[in-house]
């Protein structure tokens, strides 16, 4: 099992990023939070996970064991899989996310998309005595007018959002908030979707 990649990034969106190491291109999805630590860096140290099923083989990247660590949590709870817990970890930052859990707040999790009421209460309950919370920064990364729209638009189409639907909320975020960054704007999609 791969552990951790280090090498250079040479592609980079909201949802993804490819980084060459030894020659070799790896190709792994990446929440948002990933993506505001690695926008404008060169090089990375990206912490992976494996998924290999029968259909399909996929890296998931985290750019800090404590994002990976919870991202192995949420996987583990029956009804979630990997997507899920990918736009659990796009929605709100890893030391939120560990305190909505420790703290049994369903209510915060069933506005995440995709989490219904069965599906947070057992997160809660599989979970609340295993994550670790502690404190934290969000990384917040300002950049400017369409550009924005289209790679919120670009991360939104490939978590799975109609394409349409995605441009309609991106375009209704844009206008409230001109100078909010990608992030910012996929995380009030991810909740208005």
């Amino acid at each position: 099992m791969l552990d951790y990649i280090k090498g250079d990034i040479t592609e980079l969106t909201p949802a993804l990023v490819v980084v060459e190491a030894g020659g070799v291109g790896y190709l792994a999805n990446i929440s948002l939070n990933t993506y505001s630590a690695l926008n404008g860096q060169k090089t990375c140290k990206l912490y992976v996970y494996e998924s290999i099923r029968e259909d399909a083989h996929q890296l998931f990247g985290f750019v800090e064991k404590r994002e990976r660590e919870l991202f192995m949590h949420l996987i583990s709870v029956s009804g979630v899989g990997a997507g899920t817990a990918r736009m659990m970890l796009s929605s709100a930052a890893v030391y939120e996310l560990e305190a909505i859990i420790s703290s049994g707040n369903s209510s915060a999790l069933k506005t995440i998309k995709g989490i219904g009421n069965k599906t947070a209460e057992r997160i809660i309950i599989d979970l609340k005595d295993k994550v670790k919370v502690g404190s934290g920064e969000s990384h917040s990364v300002f950049v400017a007018g369409n550009e924005t729209a289209k790679e919120a638009v670009a991360a939104l189409t490939m978590l799975g959002f109609n394409p349409a639907a995605s441009q309609k909320v991106v375009g209704k975020i844009n206008s409230d908030k001109p100078s909010a960054s990608v992030e910012e704007v996929i995380k009030l999609a991810l909740k208005m979707l």
